[in-house]
């Protein structure tokens, strides 16, 4: 009987947070099938450890913490691979004069350009509306490094974006 509990509250748990977090993969990562598969993997992971979990104060942050270290494994990974293909093809990557237009006019682009930490504080705190508590949580770092990050990374995407699209950014407007 336990376990079927277990998998009831399981089940509504993952029905209620998937969307969230294929949303929160998505916007760390920029690639959609990639975001699926990493919602896909936390859940699997939390189910594993659903006995522990679902008594929880907090099973959501933990799951957003969850997310974002797939997320950074992941883009680690693929790293990892360019420069191996790099190395192979021994090509020095090209250089590119001036701002990158398209950077500048896709925020997905911009997110993606800054580094992981600023880009998980930016996207927890702006695009899904934590607390900068919940945030911390959610990343396993303190509230003042989640205020420092967050910052850091709004300046950063003003620079790229422009103080009005930033700005439109963190209101919630986003003109096209």
């Amino acid at each position: 009987m336990l376990l079927h509990d277990a998998s009831v509250e399981f089940h509504d748990f993952f029905e209620r947070h998937y969307a969230e977090l294929a949303r929160l993969a998505h916007l760390l990562t920029g690639e959609t099938d990639t975001a699926d598969d990493l919602a896909a993997d936390a859940l699997v992971a939390l189910w594993q450890r659903w006995d522990r979990l679902r008594d929880a104060d907090h099973p959501l942050a933990y799951a957003r913490g969850v997310v974002t270290n797939m997320a950074r494994e992941r883009i680690r990974g693929a790293v990892r691979e360019r420069r191996r293909i790099a190395l192979f093809w021994s090509r020095a990557p090209e250089r590119a004069e001036g701002p990158d237009v398209a950077a500048v006019v896709d925020v997905r682009t911009a997110l993606a350009r800054l580094p992981f930490r600023k880009r998980s504080c930016v996207v927890l705190r702006h695009a899904f509306d934590l607390s900068e508590k919940d945030t911390a949580a959610a990343l396993g770092i303190s509230v003042g490094t989640v205020k420092s990050q967050t910052s850091k990374g709004m300046a950063e995407l003003e620079r790229i974006l422009g103080a009005r699209a930033a700005g439109d950014l963190v209101t919630g407007r986003r003109s096209r």
